[in-house]
């Protein structure tokens, strides 16, 4: 059985190894091992002083085979992005040409550079190694940030944000960074995305175009990509969209990969999870549900059967579960059932 919790730092080694898996486009788990210690650390740091309020927090966790110790995937939350750094996105907008005169009105598609999200939760580093993408396992890595979100919601901003990784080849390649490239930069998009993944962002204000961008003026390669998901990333964002998540107008400036967003409190795990009873026992017609403790530092989340008893406002379930939740009877948890 996977169970979710908190980072810790012996993970560090298996970390480097999904950093590796991860490829390119993945900017948030960067080949490198002194950011990849400084995420821990940071998170580390998060979970060990609970904060008053939403600040410069990385809450980042590991899915843990239950049986193994192996560590088969990450996910993680950044209680507000662009505070330290600048966070940039695209929007996709649109420009009026007319003349009535003349009897000319041209709509035209334009990409604006933008901080819109400075302030802004973002959900990040969700990947699931290749040997555990099965079952239920995506959803809960997935789904485990939300229970997380419903329980501490004073830590996090009312708008939750995901970016969704852009079309890439498996060179790295990217069809829109190839266009500012040509017209802007002398780098590729493997060091670009390095560069931002290490943290050395200073290079975007210095060249990236000042002004709106005309999306008519890019290449028709560039133009195809805009707002579209990498194929290993759809599967995520079908996730997001069940939940609430839309897309915006936002896209990532390097590949142009749309950024997706929900209001905290409409999120629909957030919605329909609720607080129970823990009542360790046998759990007679159980059906599949998500289930989180609610403890901060020593944060535990998984899919397990569970039955719930309405009348006394209890979670019937086993001892193994509640072992791996780290709860005893007459604990709280938070639960929501799995729709499929």
């Amino acid at each position: 059985m996977l169970v979710i919790r908190p980072i810790e730092q012996r993970d560090l080694p298996t970390l480097k190894q999904i950093a590796i898996e991860s490829g390119h486009g993945f900017t948030s788990l960067p080949v490198n091992d002194e950011l990849l210690q400084n995420k821990i650390d940071h998170s580390l740091a998060s979970f060990a002083s609970r904060p008053a309020g939403k600040g410069e927090c990385l809450y980042f966790f590991v899915a843990e085979d239950s049986d193994t110790g192996e560590v088969l995937g990450t996910s993680a939350l950044d209680a507000a992005v662009g505070l330290s750094s600048p966070f940039y996105t695209y929007l996709l907008g649109k420009q009026v040409h007319s003349s009535p005169k003349l009897g000319i009105y041209n709509v035209v598609d334009t990409l604006t550079l933008t901080n819109d999200y400075t302030g802004v939760s973002e959900l990040c580093t969700l990947f699931l190694r290749e040997s555990a993408r099965k079952g239920l396992n995506g959803r809960l890595l997935s789904k485990c940030r939300f229970m997380f979100l419903a329980e501490f919601s004073e830590l996090f901003d009312h708008r939750i944000l995901a970016e969704m990784r852009g079309v890439s080849d498996e060179r790295g390649s990217s069809p829109f960074w190839s266009w500012l490239q040509e017209h802007f930069f002398s780098m590729d998009f493997p060091t670009v995305d390095y560069l931002t993944g290490i943290g050395q962002k200073g290079f975007i204000a210095d060249l990236m175009p000042k002004y709106p961008i005309y999306v008519n003026l890019l290449s028709k390669e560039a133009r195809a990509v805009i707002g579209k998901t990498h194929d290993k990333t759809r599967p995520a964002l079908r996730l997001l969209e069940e939940e609430g998540f839309s897309w915006r107008g936002y896209v990532d400036i390097f590949d142009a990969g749309p950024s997706v967003e929900c209001d905290l409190k409409q999120i629909r795990t957030v919605r329909n999870s609720r607080q129970l009873k823990v009542h360790i026992g046998e759990p007679l017609d159980a059906g599949k549900h998500l289930i989180s403790n609610t403890r901060f530092d020593g944060f535990r989340a998984l899919i397990g059967d569970l039955a719930v008893n309405e009348e006394k406002a209890q979670a019937v379930m086993t001892e193994e579960v509640a072992r791996l939740l780290k709860v005893e009877d007459g604990d709280t948890v938070r639960v929501v059932e799995m729709n499929r």
